[in-house]
């Protein structure tokens, strides 16, 4: 094994690790990349959080961020801010790819889905390859 999956493999294995990540995001919407291809997070990758506006259907930014080593970016929205609506994340997955030395199909992923009662919390993961992408409505 080299040493970046090494490393990757002692945040999941470290009790420590995992509880300061879960409390340090107390956000209604999370997110988690992983590297399919490879079994690993997909770590260190951009991102970015879209609202659409009701009345123009414009997409506004709300945040920007990258993941952390285990594959999740804390802190996307606060729950004030969370309300009923249309969403979109934007992934950068041609960077990510890039940044390993490889090259992709899809440049970007773009994942669109409704948030309807904020009290909720909500979880959208991204499992990918460098020829596909999955997600689902996590818990």
């Amino acid at each position: 094994m080299n040493a970046h999956r090494l490393q990757q493999l002692k945040g999941h294995i470290a009790l420590d690790n995992k509880f300061t990540a879960m409390t340090s995001s107390p956000s209604p919407l999370t997110t988690h990349v992983l590297n399919i291809a490879l079994g690993v997070p997909g770590s260190n990758m951009a991102l970015s959080l879209y609202r659409q506006d009701q009345s123009t259907n414009a997409w506004n930014l709300i945040k920007t961020g990258t993941t952390n080593d285990d594959g999740r970016c804390p802190g996307l929205i606060t729950k004030e801010l969370f309300t009923p609506g249309v969403y979109k994340m934007c992934f950068n997955t041609a960077q990510y790819w890039a940044s390993m030395g490889e090259t992709c199909f899809y440049p970007y992923v773009e994942i669109v889905f409704s948030i309807n009662n904020p009290d909720q919390k909500y979880h959208v993961p991204l499992l990918l390859s460098r020829f596909s992408y999955s997600t689902y409505r996590g818990s």
